[in-house]
């Protein structure tokens, strides 16, 4: 096996040859460094490495497989992104403003990890604060597509989305608060799952914001479910963390699943690409003999008017808002200032008014869920946004049809709004640039199994569509 199909091993393959003595975890780091070193200045998908520690645990954790005391991650590195908290280590959250900063406490998922045997091999980029769904910052700079680097990787997830894609890390973490996992692994033809709020325990302050959630980005769905399997459950550092502990299967078979399915959840305009694609994803399932029927679930542009109005109030406004009131404003991003402003005008009643909102979405997909087994629509209306994409431009269109620059694109924040229901986004195609393309699959509150069986049953049934195990494309460096 090459060097480049060891860097596309899922990371179950990678551990299970880690243990049965094919595959030393020393060598594999070097490969993944070997590889970062000739393709992330193209990508720009780290914010920083710590490559001689991790060497120093890669042979920790070999010494380990031969003294028959590996635990369960030993030796795979993971790729943590840069607003998770590990002690003795930058977090920046892509900012200036928290250029220097260093942390004391490692948060609970990351705790987590550490504790199987992880190795922490480099941090992921993010726009600043997590703010955008554009993976650019004035601190690290412009992350890229690795499938095409005119566009972005999505954000905020970004970095780990360019890393996960290019073969630069076998899993990587990160964030959802809007979207911000699901966006980046759709973006680059990868899995990625926002499990309920607080299935997976986090740091504060955004573990009580019921909107976020921390989880896995990967290259296929064992191994969201192979990280899932070690981070979640009750943690007595997280008053939001849930009380019960999922097990997650890392393999299912397929199932004949009852598939209710929306294009556009009533009002989002979508690229003719991505509506072929979501067909063909449809047709697949049919094809693999589950129940396919269209619904309408009835929303509109208030639902998007009820989260910002959420985002505002919480982690997004509130970071931008500190620092524009600490004297900092000329260090943020244009989308920070804007942030900043639209918290900034929040009035009394704006959050009861996004609660309402959310009691109305799910008086719709509350029944859908109780009479099929999932949901189905695209991630995105488009494949990415240009690496210069302004998420400000008031001109941007999609479909030909005017719509916000920064959340006219997305059909996932939605799910965020719906904090209990576990959401994955799977790969559907690409568009005419290259890009991949997502679809995502809901299902009821904390039915985390029934998600992945779901989840299992597509990647049976479209295959062809999953990030294969050879290199991508040739990236000039």
């Amino acid at each position: 096996m090459d060097a480049t199909e060891l860097s596309y091993l899922s990371a179950r393959d990678v551990l299970a040859r880690f243990r049965d003595k094919s595959l030393s975890p020393v060598d594999y780091l070097d490969v993944l460094i070997a590889r970062t070193d000739a393709i992330n200045p193209a990508i720009n998908a780290y914010t920083e490495t710590f490559f001689d520690d991790a060497r120093q645990q890669a042979k920790a954790a070999a010494a380990r497989y031969a003294a028959g005391t590996a635990r369960a991650l030993e030796g795979l590195p993971v790729a943590v992104k840069d607003v998770h908290r590990i002690a003795g280590r930058r977090t920046t959250q892509g900012s200036l403003t928290l250029k220097d900063n260093i942390d004391t406490e490692t948060d609970p998922m990351i705790e987590r990890l550490e504790a199987a045997g992880a190795i922490f091999h480099a941090r992921t980029t993010t726009p600043e604060f997590c703010l955008s769904a554009v993976c650019n910052s004035h601190l690290w700079g412009v992350t890229r597509n690795p499938f095409n680097l005119d566009f972005g990787p999505g954000g905020s997830s970004g970095g780990s989305a360019a890393a996960l894609a290019a073969g630069l890390t076998p899993l990587a973490t990160g964030t959802d608060i809007g979207g911000s996992i699901r966006i980046p692994a759709s973006c680059c033809g990868l899995a990625g799952y926002k499990p309920p709020h607080g299935r997976n325990p986090d740091g504060p302050p955004a573990n009580f914001d019921r909107y976020n959630h921390c989880g896995f980005l990967a290259r296929d769905v064992g191994d969201i479910a192979l990280g899932q399997n070690i981070v979640s459950g009750p943690h007595p550092l997280d008053h939001d963390s849930l009380p019960d502990r999922i097990e997650l299967a890392e393999a299912r078979p397929p199932a004949k699943l009852r598939v209710a399915w929306s294009m556009d959840l009533g009002y989002v305009p979508i690229e003719n690409e991505v509506r072929q694609n979501t067909l063909a994803a449809l047709e697949a399932l049919r094809v693999a003999g589950c129940t396919v029927e269209e619904v309408d679930l009835g929303w509109g542009s208030w639902v998007d008017e009820a989260a910002m109005s959420w985002y505002a109030a919480m982690h997004f406004g509130r970071a931008a808002l500190w620092a524009a009131e600490q004297g900092q404003r000329e260090q943020l991003t244009d989308y920070g200032r804007l942030a900043a402003d639209i918290a900034a005008r929040l009035g009394p009643d704006d959050v009861a008014r996004s609660w309402e909102g959310q009691h109305r979405m799910y008086q719709s997909l509350g029944p859908v869920l109780a009479d099929y087994d999932v949901l189905l629509c695209p991630t995105l209306s488009i494949g990415a946004v240009r690496t210069d994409h302004d998420a400000t431009n008031p001109a941007f269109e999609v479909a030909g049809t005017p719509v916000d620059g920064e959340y006219g694109w997305l059909l996932t924040h939605q799910f965020n709004m719906q904090y209990n229901c576990p959401v994955i986004t799977l790969p559907s195609g690409r568009d005419r640039h290259g890009v991949p393309t997502g679809i995502q699959l809901v299902t009821r509150p904390f039915d985390d199994a029934g998600l992945f069986e779901a989840a299992y049953t597509y990647e049976h049934a479209i295959a062809g569509a999953f990030l294969p195990r050879t290199a991508l494309p040739a990236i000039a460096v």
